[in-house]
Order: structure tokens, then C-alpha cells, then sequence
């Protein structure tokens, strides 16, 4: 896969893809989230994908499930420390499930990517513009 990733003026910083834009922005007067909103958001999303397909394969109705992803930061350094995913689920929901619910969202391809991560290799190119 290959992003393209324009500069489209001010903080904007946009990610392009399968015909699909990603715009990121910076604070303070940001148009959009931040890069790094967007990944952490990818987390939550991720999840929430496994859970929805879980919930359609079994024709049990999303009304009323959803996701609070709470981030930790270590206070010394920033970085995130932990990340909680709290699948909430309605009162009606079948108790039988629920394991089966957060073995789902423990597929989530951005969370097992996280726990390998992925080499980084950053070059520059020299491009002829037109």
C-alpha cells in the first residue's frame, strides 16, 4: 500500500490512499484532528470493526454497543502507557457473548501491529517538479 502525504497549506498535513483523504491538523486553530488523534483513534475503530462484524454474524442488533477508549500517559514522559477499551453493552444484551465480544475487538489489526511493531526506514528523494 502507498500514501501520499501533502502539505495543503497552514498545519494541514493529509494523508491520500485508495481514494480516500485523511486530513490532519495542528493546534491552535486546527481544522482537523491531529496526526496523532487520528492513530490513536484508528485503535478504537479497529476494535469497534470486530465487534460490529461479532455482532452481524450473530444477528445481534449494535444499538447501544459502543466503545470508550481511555488513554493513559506516563507522567514523566508523555507517551502513552495503556489503553483501555470499554466495550459497553446494553442491559438486553446476551450475557453468553460477552467473552466472545472482547476476543472479537482483541483482533483488531492496529492493536497487533502495536504489539510488533513495524521497522521504520526514512530516506529523501529528489523529484523534478513539472
Amino acid at each position: 500500500m502507498e500514501m501520499i502525504i501533502d502539505f495543503p497549506g497552514g498545519s494541514r498535513v493529509d494523508a491520500h490512499f485508495g481514494g480516500f483523504t485523511v486530513p490532519t491538523d495542528q493546534p491552535p486553530a486546527a481544522s482537523a484532528p491531529t496526526p496523532f488523534a487520528v492513530f490513536l483513534s484508528s485503535i478504537g475503530t479497529c476494535a469497534g470493526i470486530y465487534v460490529l462484524g461479532f455482532c452481524r454474524q450473530r444477528g445481534i442488533p449494535t444499538d447501544g454497543i459502543r466503545i470508550v477508549q481511555r488513554i493513559h500517559s506516563n507522567p514523566f514522559t508523555g507517551m502513552v502507557s495503556k489503553i483501555d477499551l470499554d466495550i459497553q453493552v446494553p442491559a438486553g444484551f446476551p450475557d453468553k457473548y460477552r467473552d466472545s465480544l472482547i476476543r472479537a475487538a482483541d483482533l483488531c489489526a492496529v492493536k497487533k501491529h502495536l504489539e510488533t511493531p513495524p521497522a521504520f526506514e526514512i530516506t529523501t528523494t529528489k523529484v523534478e517538479m513539472a
